[in-house]
Parts: C-alpha cells; sequence; structure tokens
C-alpha cells in the first residue's frame, strides 16, 4: 500500500508474490536526478517502485532473498541475491546493469551493511565478512559468537552486532584484520536490530529497551 502520510488516505495497491517475505523496502535516490524510488524485496526479485503512483521503474527478476534486505550506497544497490550482487539502476523501464556477483559474501539471516568503501555480511555461522564495494572481492572475516537474528549496525569504524542470546560484539574495522574489542552481556533474547541516534546505541529484547551512550 502507499499511504499518504498526511491523511492516511491509501493512495495505491500494489499485488506482490503471495510467499513468505521477512525483508523491508529502502529507499533509494538516483544520483543523476535526485529521484526516490521505493525498493521491494521478494523471491522473485527486486522491484524499484514510484512511491507517489506504484508505478514500476524497473525490475531485476533474477530471484532474492527473503529474509536479508538490500543495502545501497552512492548510486549502488546491494542485494542478497546468489551471494552479494550489486546493481547500478538504469532510467525507467530499463533492467539494472549488475556490476558483480560474490558468492562468497552471502549473507546468513542478517542485512548487509555498506560503511565507506566497504561491504559487510553476517552469515548463520557468525562469520562477519568484509567486502570491497568496488568489485566484491572479500577483503577479511572474523568470527564472532551466534546466532544472529538482528543484522550489525555501524558508527565511524566500529561495526556493533548483538546475538542471540544477548551479547553485544563491538568490531573495530579500522583494523588490518577487523578486531573484536569489545562485548556486553546482557542477559537477555534479542532478536531485533539495534539502531544508532544522537550518540547512543538503542537496543530492545522483548521486555525491554537499552540505551549505551558515553
Amino acid at each position: 500500500l502507499g499511504i499518504d502520510a498526511g491523511t492516511g488516505i491509501n493512495r495505491w495497491k500494489l499485488e506482490r508474490p503471495k510467499r513468505a517475505n521477512w525483508t523491508s523496502p529502502i529507499v533509494f535516490t538516483d544520483p543523476a536526478n535526485g529521484h526516490p524510488s521505493i525498493l521491494l524485496q521478494s523471491s522473485k526479485g527486486l522491484l524499484a517502485i514510484e512511491p507517489s503512483t506504484g508505478k514500476e521503474l524497473w525490475n531485476y527478476a533474477e530471484g532474492a532473498s527473503t529474509v536479508p534486505s538490500s543495502a545501497s550506497s552512492r548510486g549502488v544497490i546491494y542485494v542478497p541475491s546468489s551471494g552479494i550482487t550489486a546493481l547500478k539502476p538504469g532510467v525507467a523501464g530499463e533492467a539494472p546493469t549488475q556490476l558483480w556477483r560474490a558468492g562468497n559474501l552471502r549473507p546468513g539471516t542478517s542485512s548487509p551493511i555498506v560503511v565507506g568503501d566497504r561491504l559487510y555480511t553476517l552469515n548463520d555461522a557468525g562469520v562477519l565478512t568484509a567486502g570491497d564495494i568496488q568489485d566484491g572481492s572479500r577483503l577479511w572475516q572474523l568470527r564472532l559468537k551466534g546466532p544472529f537474528s538482528s543484522s550489525p549496525v555501524a558508527a565511524g569504524r566500529y561495526v556493533y552486532a548483538t546475538n542471540e542470546k544477548g551479547l553485544l560484539q563491538v568490531v573495530d574495522t579500522s583494523k588490518p584484520e577487523g578486531e573484536l574489542i569489545s562485548e556486553m552481556d546482557l542477559g537477555e533474547t534479542i532478536l531485533g536490530t539495534p539502531t544508532i541516534s544522537g550518540n547512543a546505541l538503542y537496543i530492545r529484547s522483548d521486555g525491554k529497551l537499552w540505551k549505551i551512550s558515553g
């Protein structure tokens, strides 16, 4: 549904594949013209639509994950598809261009994140992988303590990952092979992804909300 934020009126409705899907839509702004689009991910692939009308702009139809969501940075979209597939959208109506595809960057439940010139993925074995956004090459891997349902988040050179047992792990990505520099055990099951705002990290379980700051 495309819902008017000011009135709550449904402006348009779009049929989607009737399959289980845990991915979130993301906003993508075309750096060439500044126009925003909404990217809808499913097992069929990735569909770009016009926010105001729901009109299809382009479609990547080679399939995608139904758990980790896509990420975007600097006009490129990184889709959990056959590992990670980097796409460069073209003009409306034309399929996007595939820049590269890297099977060794395959994420598990966690969505990938882009920080600077690197892409980070976290697989089902709890291995954090750093990849080069230029060609998808793997730069380093670091095993964390899993399992993970939530996605990692980043601030500056630090990546924060919270496993299902409530263990918050902090990785310094400026180190040549990445380095686990800190841990904090929250002692409760954590399934939701943390968020960062106002120089603080917010993490929730099903019963508590933590604010962690300097």
